[in-house]
């Protein structure tokens, strides 16, 4: 039975992260962007252990800006012709959050330094700042919590909307994507110095090959 679990488990992680590639990931300029991300969240991961302020500061200034950019700016927002899809369609099936899931995330981690700003103990949470540094520490402990309430909220609504194990999936995804994104888009800056700005998706019907043929 666990053996079984176990095997159903992998095999979830191993398809939400095979269409989050094939889906969401086309541009080399995204491609590139989340190579950056998936780097400096590694360095975030490691420095959370004895600076978990540090950590936070890289994982949203330079891990999630470089990560939600790249989707924003880059990604293309036509129709998928190698999936044979729709951008609507492919927001609607998205397991995680969608783009505009994510404008609701950005802009609450955003605004949240303005609310700190204006309401230094921020309803009674903080001592208040009396520094520059004091403030970005304290915006530093917000967005770590931001990000956890974040991956949390999305964990327990996937709970009830589809069902628990497809929320722990797709939690263990999330922590674990700089691990798979360091290797999946490693080249993928020196594709984008060729000049080669959109990936030709050759993974993705070899890929639909091997299925045909199984």
């Amino acid at each position: 039975m666990i053996k079984d679990f176990i095997e159903d488990f992998s095999e979830q992680l191993r398809t939400q992260r095979w269409d989050d590639h094939r889906y969401y990931h086309h541009s080399r300029i995204n491609q590139s962007l989340h190579f950056v991300s998936a780097a400096s969240f590694l360095v975030g991961y490691v420095m959370i252990f004895f600076d978990p302020i540090a950590a936070a500061l890289i994982g949203w200034l330079v891990s999630m800006t470089s990560r939600q950019a790249g989707h924003f700016f880059f990604e293309p927002k036509g129709y998928d012709h190698l999936n044979q899809a729709t951008h609507e369609h492919k927001e609607e099936i998205k397991v995680g959050y969608n783009l505009q899931r994510k404008v609701v995330l950005m802009t609450i981690w955003a605004l949240s330094p303005l609310v700190l700003y204006f309401d230094p103990t921020l309803f009674g949470i903080f001592t208040p700042w009396a520094s520059p540094a004091d403030f970005m520490r304290q915006v530093a402990k917000i967005w770590l919590a931001i990000g956890i309430g974040g991956l949390l909220f999305r964990t327990v609504h996937l709970f009830f909307i589809r069902d628990v194990e497809t929320g722990l999936v797709w939690m263990t995804k999330i922590l674990t994507d700089p691990f798979s994104d360091l290797r999946l888009y490693y080249k993928a800056p020196l594709f984008l110095m060729k000049g080669e700005l959109i990936d030709p998706g050759l993974d993705i019907v070899e890929h639909s090959l091997e299925e045909q043929h199984a």
